[in-house]
């Protein structure tokens, strides 16, 4: 083992500022699908982004919801903040564990079905006051 450590999720998330975070691990779905979905809310105020995740038509609009009220909800919890200040400050996904299937093929070859899974990450903060 090294003198170097790894830093904390949390540090490496958000630092030092205030603000909280929510992991969903292999959720079941294609990366490329939820990142579209995630794309619409990154940068919106808490309330706008639930608001848009509620009635958007992508399947994976109800996984990102839950991971944006979960983050909202630690940081109300263990912060102290309100959720009306709060805004999507970072949200991405990235590739999870794929299951590989078989698929059989004409005279006895096979092909692969590759489903994959996704790890949906969500940071909220609070929204500076240095603009204003």
């Amino acid at each position: 083992m090294s003198n170097k450590e790894r830093p904390s999720r949390r540090a490496a998330l958000l630092g030092d500022r205030p603000g909280s975070y929510a992991i969903a691990r292999h959720v079941r779905m294609s990366p490329m699908k939820v990142r579209r979905v995630v794309d619409l809310v990154r940068g919106l105020p808490v309330t706008d982004a639930l608001n848009v995740l509620k009635f958007a038509p992508q399947a994976a609009s109800e996984p990102v919801y839950k991971v944006v009220a979960s983050a909202t909800a630690n940081a109300e919890n263990t912060e102290g903040l309100r959720a009306d200040e709060l805004f999507v400050s970072q949200a991405f996904v990235d590739e999870g564990m794929t299951l590989r299937r078989i698929r059989p093929r004409a005279k006895g070859s096979a092909s692969r079905i590759l489903k994959r899974a996704s790890h949906i990450t969500v940071v909220v903060e609070p929204k500076s006051e240095k603009g204003a």
